[in-house]
């Protein structure tokens, strides 16, 4: 680490202020400060140029000031930078476990360059370099992990059952209807554009597809689609699809409640009706983060690698170019504007 010390440029994408209803890309600026690329004498802290930031449902929940219910998931600080899941190289290190040019994902600050504090907790080193780097914001990092604990360790799929997952294209999505056929499931997405129902079957495999918003009555939809039931619902949506679905699940059917995305921006969220189905129907619904399994994250990539080097998974991106472009890649997320996992590339490697 001996040597003159460099000050470099670096963009950072600023919070303005806390967000009510549907966030807008006026929530957010973007502005230039400067960076040395040394770390701090006698520091343990860690310096990275980000390459990849990663765009994710649950920010929205960052965006509001409410106490978290879940520390990982305290709100972002109006004027400094947006915080979120990244790929980075490291630029200079004064821990001894990551060195000067290896490749890691983690969180980071929305910029060119974050200064890692608590790189113990807060980063993984990249050891998988013949797939895109910018899977580690997607498939093998946060959303792979949630999609394959949250199906494997909450709803135990055996082979032959039935699973739906609503917002099937998503960055958890797909991933989980992949994985769920790799295990011999029937599988049956949603989700809300004739081109992203063709994706789910011709793309990754899905049994069936529908696109949620041609469909005026969701239960009679799921009816079509699962005439014996539901076994699995992996729940990305929450609101009237849940309550739907509560009344097409299997008796002993089991919910990983994921995310809720048709909640986030609402102002008083939707209540959910069919509830008594969970008694009679004795269905299992269970909450989970990804936070939950990251000390697992070698047994997920021992099942996941594999499959990718030969050809049994497969994963879409949405790649927006430009840290300036990163506002509008987050919000887009809430129209659905994303076809596949939502990564902004600011920088090569």
């Amino acid at each position: 680490m001996a040597g003159e010390e460099e000050a470099v440029s670096n963009k950072q994408v600023i919070f303005k202020d806390y967000v009510s209803g549907f966030p807008k890309e006026s929530d957010m600026f973007l502005t230039t400060t400067s960076i040395n690329l040394k770390v701090p004498e006698g520091s343990k802290a860690v310096l990275v140029k980000n390459l990849y930031l990663s765009c994710d449902p649950y920010m929205r929940g960052r965006m509001s000031n409410l106490p978290p219910e879940d520390p990982n998931f305290s709100s972002f600080q109006p004027g400094s930078p947006i915080q979120g899941f990244a790929v980075a190289k490291v630029v200079d290190s004064g821990h001894p476990d990551f060195k000067k040019g290896e490749l890691v994902w983690g969180v980071m600050g929305w910029e060119e360059y974050s200064l890692v504090t608590a790189p113990d907790q807060r980063l993984f080193k990249i050891y998988h370099t013949d797939v895109p780097l910018s899977y580690y914001t997607g498939l093998l990092g946060m959303p792979g992990i949630t999609a394959y604990f949250g199906l494997t360790d909450i709803c135990s799929p055996k082979e032959g059952e039935r699973v739906y997952v609503s917002a099937a294209s998503g960055a958890v999505g797909q991933l989980v209807g992949q994985f769920a056929k790799l295990m011999g499931c029937y599988v049956v997405g949603s989700a809300g554009s004739q081109e992203k129902v063709e994706l789910l079957k011709d793309k990754f495999g899905f049994d069936e597809a529908f696109n949620y918003k041609e469909e005026h009555d969701w239960n009679a939809a799921l009816k079509r689609y699962f005439p014996e039931g539901i076994d699995i619902y992996y729940e990305n949506v929450g609101g009237k699809m849940l309550d739907a679905v509560l009344l097409n699940m299997r008796p002993h059917g089991r919910i990983a409640a994921c995310g809720m995305i048709s909640q986030y921006n609402l102002q008083q969220p939707e209540g959910v009706h069919n509830l008594t189905s969970i008694i009679y129907k004795r269905v299992k619904i269970e909450g989970f983060v990804s936070f939950d399994y990251f000390s697992q994250y070698s047994k997920f990539l021992d099942f996941v690698v594999p499959s990718i080097r030969e050809g049994k998974i497969t994963y879409v991106e949405d790649i927006a170019q430009g840290i300036e472009n990163a506002p509008a890649a987050l919000v887009g997320l809430f129209s659905g504007r994303n076809v596949g996992k939502q990564v902004v590339a600011i920088a090569h490697e």
